[in-house]
């Protein structure tokens, strides 16, 4: 069980850093440059890859919490802390990138 819980944490992890890569490649620069690319007839392969590494993480996420030691409950926050920090700054990029002002 422990091995599986193992697992499922680098399975956050990878997911989780590959949800926010391409936002790194697009946003960033576009926040540095001031300029917005032309429009892209399809979203373009970020966001699908944003896109499936967010779905894969429901499932990873669950087998995470039902494989997770509970009678260690910091031991578990501190093995959530990088995937959760990174999804979080993955939306706010996205939104940021989103809503212009």
């Amino acid at each position: 069980m422990s091995r599986l819980n193992a697992l499922s944490t680098v399975g956050l992890v990878v997911l989780s850093l590959a949800a926010i890569l391409p936002l790194l490649v697009v946003v960033v620069p576009v926040m540095f440059g001031g300029r917005l690319p032309p429009p892209e007839p399809d979203e373009g392969t970020g966001a699908h890859i944003f896109q499936l590494s967010i779905a894969a993480l429901l499932p990873v996420g669950l087998l995470f919490v039902a494989t997770a030691d509970w009678s260690r409950p910091a031991q578990v926050a501190r093995r959530l802390a990088v995937p959760v920090i990174t999804v979080i700054a993955a939306f706010v990029l996205l939104y940021y990138f989103e809503h212009p002002r």
